[in-house]
């Protein structure tokens, strides 16, 4: 494949990273520099300017990459649309599939890792059906018959990733900085422990049979098993369940009634996970889910998944129903008994609080029932809230298992709008919070 597909060399892949860290560095110096010299507004439009330059480098960059390149690009896309909308439009370029690396190196690797290989499969499909950052699925049959896929690691990607960590916080720290002065340190930590815990298969694969496990009387939730005998360290096989594709479910092509059903098993799944079983599926990518005509959804990739401590989930659901009651005032000591809150151990201010209260109330209302994606300006308004308070930002201390809880949940409401599902979605959470 031509080397502008997949940069695999350790040295061009430093120097790759290291000169786009470099660059975006040296972007955030000037623009720091230059503030100085700039009234509130002109700030907050010179920083757009930057971070929508420096995420076009970012993304054009990490889209060829692989890797946790790609897959910390990812994340941080799936918040794409609290960014300036121009933003938002760079790093959704890397939710696109990435181009395949060749059949028969795939096919290499998965013998490499299973020995048994001619054994297991009766046919092995040369083409991939998904190509993503940390590996490639290929449809397969077993010996017994078992249509399955195949995920497949990239070569040599375990060694990719932990080289690329270091230049890569660099990257994103810079990127972060040019819209919040929020600790990067506990964001970092999180991500970065994800994405190695991603690397194993074998955790993956318990993952998966612990969801199946907690979801076995759940009906709207399909979780595809895992064939054991099949699945290595590097080589996770599942058996096959398809559904709908994302973007033809979010189509007209169904009817509004069948979009409010998979919302609505969709914000049941995250609320279940956070607040009964305390096990997140923290890959909210729409892409990692298929939908099925009678409601139900099917869940793939379970390599991101977040262990929510208690006191963490209990923290959510205080605020949840502080949120639902209109009790505003009683929100920062909540935040603040989950270890969010400014360095000297104030809370945050009502004056920070309440107006992010107040926007998501609206969707948390009794009457009439909400569509998530009918406020076009909402996600506007919430980065307008995240520019106010941005000099609080430098301040903040939260920990850093919110992270991933807010990636998850933020995640989710974007595929709710995608779908524009409506709902009651008060009395769901009321089932969940009491």
């Amino acid at each position: 494949m031509p080397d502008d597909d997949l940069i695999t060399s350790a040295f061009r892949r430093f120097r790759t990273l290291g000169g786009l860290a470099g660059r975006v560095g040296a972007s955030l110096v000037a623009s720091r520099i230059a503030d100085v010299a700039r009234g509130d507004v002109a700030r907050a439009a010179h920083r757009t300017e930057m971070l929508v330059r420096n995420a076009t480098r970012v993304a054009e960059t990490l889209g060829r990459m692989k890797g946790g390149a790609m897959k910390v690009g990812q994340m941080l896309s799936l918040h794409a649309d609290l960014l300036p909308p121009e933003v938002g439009e760079v790093l959704r370029m890397l939710q696109a599939k990435a181009p395949p690396v060749p059949a028969e190196v795939m096919e290499f690797e998965a013998r490499g890792a299973l020995k048994q290989f001619d054994a297991l499969f009766a046919a092995f499909e040369p083409e991939a059906c998904a190509a993503a950052s940390i590996g490639q699925v290929h449809r397969a049959t077993l010996r017994d018959g078992r249509a399955v896929v195949v995920k497949i690691q990239y070569p040599a990607i375990d060694q990719i990733i932990r080289a690329d960590l270091k230049n890569l916080r660099v990257v994103f720290q810079g990127l972060v900085a040019l819209f919040t002065d929020v600790e990067f340190d506990p964001i970092w930590q999180e991500i970065r422990e994800r994405l190695l815990e991603e690397l194993d298969y074998v955790r993956e694969a318990a993952t998966i049979e612990r969801m199946r496990a907690l979801h076995a009387g759940v009906r709207g939730i399909v979780i595809p098993a895992v064939v054991r005998e099949a699945t290595t360290t590097r080589v996770l096989t599942m058996e096959r369940v398809d559904g709908i594709p994302p973007d033809e479910a979010c189509s007209d092509r169904y009817d509004a009634a069948l979009h409010d059903r998979w919302g609505r098993t969709l914000f049941e799944f995250a609320l279940r996970g956070l607040f009964v079983h305390h096990l997140l599926h923290a890959d909210p990518n729409l892409s990692n889910f298929a939908f099925l005509p009678d409601g139900r959804i099917v869940v793939y990739d379970f390599g991101c998944a977040k262990e929510v401590p208690e006191a963490i989930a209990t923290g959510y659901g205080k605020v949840m129903r502080a949120a639902i009651d209109g009790r505003k005032a009683d929100i920062p000591g909540i935040l603040r008994e989950m270890g969010v809150g400014f360095a000297d151990g104030s809370p945050l201010p009502d004056s920070t609080t309440t107006p992010f209260v107040e926007l998501f109330f609206d969707v948390l209302r009794a009457d009439p029932p909400y569509t998530f994606g009918s406020d076009p300006t909402i996600y506007a308004r919430l980065f307008d809230l995240g520019l106010t308070h941005a000099r609080d930002a430098s301040q903040l201390r939260f920990p850093r298992d919110v992270v991933f809880v807010n990636r998850t949940l933020g995640g989710h409401f974007g595929n709710l709008a995608r779908l524009r599902a409506t709902g009651r979605w008060r009395e769901l959470a009321l089932e969940f919070v009491g």
